[in-house]
């Protein structure tokens, strides 16, 4: 079952419970009705977010901007390693001779700080299963009878 947040209110009686009146983490879990986990999680966001008590007069009484402040949207990372181009070794795997090990160190001569040979594999692998499955069948009309 997934984490469910506590309400923006509760939250606030977490942090005012946690710096005005200086209650340990049991005690607030008790007074808000929720595990010490929880609060220690909603204290360490807190912390994280540079938040302090009292709370901006901003975020006192906005739920989004509180809510934004302590989980941020995640931030967005981009590939550091070069990725093969999948179609064109899909088109180079089907030439006689042509092997995953042979475009693989073609890749690796290309990108030195590339990814592995597994992952090389298992990254075509997946790649390829999500492919369209056809069947291409050439025939002279008036040969054959499909029915």
């Amino acid at each position: 079952m997934a984490n469910v947040r506590l309400t923006m209110r509760k939250i606030r009686e977490v942090l005012r419970l946690h710096f005005e009146c200086d209650r340990n983490q049991r005690e607030i879990a008790d007074a808000v009705g929720t595990s010490t986990t929880t609060v220690w999680h909603y204290l360490r966001r807190t912390r994280l977010a540079g938040l302090s008590w009292p709370l901006p007069p901003e975020l006192l009484t906005d739920d989004a901007a509180l809510e934004a402040r302590l989980y941020p949207p995640p931030a967005r990372r981009e590939p550091t390693r070069g990725m093969p181009d999948w179609p064109t070794v899909h088109r180079e795997i089907g030439r006689k001779g042509v092997t995953l090990d042979l475009l693989w160190q073609e890749y690796k001569a290309q990108h030195p700080d590339g990814c592995g040979y597994s992952w090389f594999c298992k990254a075509y692998q997946e790649w390829a299963q999500r492919l369209p499955v056809t069947m291409r069948q050439t025939h002279v009309p008036g040969q054959k009878l499909f029915v």
